[in-house]
């Protein structure tokens, strides 16, 4: 049985949510299966047209409580089509938030993390677009999420996490800048540069969205690191990271840069952890 977006439960709520500094329109599919879902995975997309499709079909096979919110920049490629195309075809959570202005990796990651809060998902979850990411993983990352843990981080350091297709200079560069933020923020998670992750809507509610100064990648750090000032403890699941097979990465060495540079910029705004806080 499936329903149309307009009749869904008030639970789940598909208006856009307030977004400071952002102009944007949301997309919900025709036809949605008749419970809203436990979670929703929030992922940011600019040219990613040609990993869409078969990253939304493997998605939406992890069961009708996997919802996806699409944070889309206008990508020239026709990113956003593709979603919408998928809309038409399936009955399925997958919905689109299209960003007209303010765009960036920083303000994408937060407008879909409030646009998710806003919707009212109990698990609300990042992830990329490029394939690096497998959602065969996620039924990993949500048995992590034990009483007592509000959060998990899909790792590629813990026993039983890897990389796939990346060179060797790639493999000791994310150690290496892994090993850079744990001396500097006091963070005790092995993987703090990873983009994939599931959170409990209640500790996303506490992390003031306006106020956070990164603007790149560097947020997923900012958010790690709040969170765990917060007294909230994540736990860390192995995935199997892949480098990118399709498309083009945005990533460059300037952004790298930007984001080692910035840690000290959350040093001296947060302060570290300390003592037994940083231990695990």
């Amino acid at each position: 049985m499936t329903l149309s977006a307009q009749s869904l439960t008030p639970s789940f709520d598909l208006s856009l949510a307030p977004l400071p500094g952002t102009t944007a329109r949301l997309f919900s599919p025709p036809r949605l299966p008749l419970a809203p879902p436990d979670l929703l995975m929030t992922v940011p997309t600019y040219n990613e047209a040609e990993n869409i499709p078969g990253l939304l079909e493997r998605l939406t096979a992890q069961g009708a409580v996997v919802g996806v919110l699409i944070v889309d920049d206008r990508s020239p490629d026709g990113t956003g089509e593709a979603v919408k195309s998928f809309q038409k075809a399936h009955a399925a959570h997958v919905y689109l938030l299209e960003r007209l202005d303010n765009r960036g990796r920083g303000p994408a990651g937060i407008d879909g993390y409030l646009q998710a809060l806003h919707m009212g998902a109990p698990l609300i979850g990042e992830m990329d677009a490029d394939g690096s990411h497998a959602p065969e993983d996620l039924p990993g990352l949500l048995k992590a999420l034990t009483s007592g843990v509000d959060g998990v981080i899909g790792s590629r350091l813990v026993p039983g996490g890897r990389e796939e297709g990346r060179t060797l200079a790639r493999r000791l560069l994310t150690r290496a800048a892994n090993l850079y933020i744990r001396a500097l923020l006091g963070l005790p998670y092995r993987d703090t540069t990873s983009g994939y992750r599931i959170f409990r809507r209640e500790l996303l509610r506490e992390i003031p969205w306006t106020d956070l100064i990164s603007r790149g990648p560097s947020l997923l750090q900012e958010i790690l690191l709040i969170i765990h000032k917060n007294g909230h403890r994540l736990a860390e699941s192995p995935i199997t990271f892949r480098d990118r097979v399709l498309g083009e990465s945005t990533l460059n060495r300037r952004i790298l840069l930007d984001s080692l540079r910035i840690v000290l910029a959350f040093r001296e705004k947060y302060g570290a952890v300390r003592g037994k806080e940083g231990e695990k």
